[in-house]
């Protein structure tokens, strides 16, 4: 299994010092969507040219123009662009077709699909490489869990593989390896350890 790390808040300078903290337990470097607001595609410039060996994701969360907005992602430096699961189907397929030209890959993001299992056979369909069950910030308060979502996505893939984001911590990983996915992404859990390379490490050990 893959740790990806959800760069969110941080300032650029303060991810660049946690990813020298945390080589060799993380794989993939998430540029998350406030940080994309905040700095565009500098952070996914800059994490390519310090940190080749460690794969980068734009969490662009793609709604629209999909080839067109996956291109300059993929153009910057990206490895792994989002694009929604709520999105059109044209949409999606536009994003996959722009990570073909690049030999890069596609994460799709089934925050908010209200039937998941209907969709995720859809999508699973138009060749994308990851989908991604994903419990929002603004209701992880409200104790929800991704895991049931990630057991209903993995009974019904047959070609893309799955992943899991959202409140994950050294408390629920275990639930989740069990289950089992091919990314595991943890954010707040390790930006905001008293000591992220411990921290991170103890995941990646859970991972193996």
């Amino acid at each position: 299994m893959k740790l990806q790390v959800a760069l969110d808040t941080l300032t650029l300078q303060d991810c660049i010092a946690l990813l020298e903290e945390t080589k060799g337990s993380v794989d993939i470097a998430e540029v998350g969507t406030p940080f994309v607001i905040e700095e565009g595609m500098v952070p996914v410039k800059e994490f390519k040219k310090r940190f080749p060996d460690i794969e980068v994701l734009a969490d662009v969360k793609i709604m629209d123009a999909g080839k067109y907005e996956a291109d300059k992602c993929f153009d910057a430096g990206a490895d792994i662009v989002t694009v929604l699961g709520v999105s059109h189907d044209e949409t999606i397929k536009g994003v996959v077709e722009s990570a073909a030209n690049h030999h890069k890959k596609v994460m799709v993001d089934m925050i908010a699909v209200e039937n998941l299992e209907k969709r995720t056979k859809e999508i699973d369909q138009m060749g994308v490489d990851y989908i991604c069950v994903h419990t929002a910030f603004d209701v992880q308060s409200l104790g929800q869990d991704p895991l049931d979502d990630l057991k209903t996505v993995n009974r019904v893939i047959q070609n893309a593989k799955s992943a899991v984001a959202g409140g994950v911590k050294l408390q629920t990983v275990d639930a989740i390896v069990q289950e089992g996915c091919e990314i595991v992404v943890v954010g707040g859990a390790i930006c905001n350890a008293k000591d992220r390379s411990a921290y991170a490490k103890e995941i990646k050990e859970h991972l193996k």
